[in-house]
């Protein structure tokens, strides 16, 4: 499928793209190399290909969670350079 070089302008207009002419040419004779690979895509029999969500078989590579036991809070604020009535202080970011 040809994409003109008016289309090309059309869609950079909505982009609000600032295209040369050099660039449009481009993007033309780019876009219309993508939608002719679909249409050779469009050639290939899917019939017994299963639909997917992937292209290719995942899977969770994240543990399960486990409740373990943890630092109290005594022990977390024993080591904290600035703590103030059982809670971290930490610098000031916003003004």
């Amino acid at each position: 499928m040809k994409i003109s070089k008016e289309e090309v302008e059309k869609v950079a207009v909505l982009a609000r793209l600032a295209l040369t002419e050099g660039e449009t040419e481009t993007f033309s004779s780019e876009m219309s190399s993508i939608l002719d690979y679909f249409d050779k895509l469009k050639e290939v029999d899917t019939e017994k290909v299963e639909p997917t969500s992937h292209a290719s078989a995942g899977r969770n590579v994240m543990r399960h969670d486990e409740v373990r036991p943890s630092l109290s809070k005594e022990e977390c604020l024993m080591n904290a350079p600035d703590a103030d009535k059982g809670c971290l202080r930490v610098p000031k970011i916003i003004g």
